[in-house]
């Protein structure tokens, strides 16, 4: 199967997600920002940023790669 642009965005996208999802170079950092460590910021940060990725995933490419044709399966809106 030939694999289109759009298909190595979003494996580039999740990639970089699954990459940045552990905070490496904030190990040991004790900084703090309105009373939770640097680190977790990071992590919520990147909870919020995956989650809009997979809302723009599932509304424009969910059935990448499936065979569906996407003007028989209508959403109802």
């Amino acid at each position: 199967m030939k694999r289109k642009k759009r298909d190595y965005i979003w494996i580039a996208v999740f990639a970089l997600l699954t990459g940045f999802a552990i905070p490496w170079a904030l190990w040991g950092a004790s900084t703090t920002i309105i009373g939770l460590p640097i680190w977790l910021w990071w992590h919520i940060a990147v909870m919020l940023i995956a989650s809009v990725s997979f809302s723009i995933f599932t509304r424009g490419a969910w059935d990448r790669g499936m065979a569906i044709d996407p003007q028989e399966v209508k959403a109802d809106d």
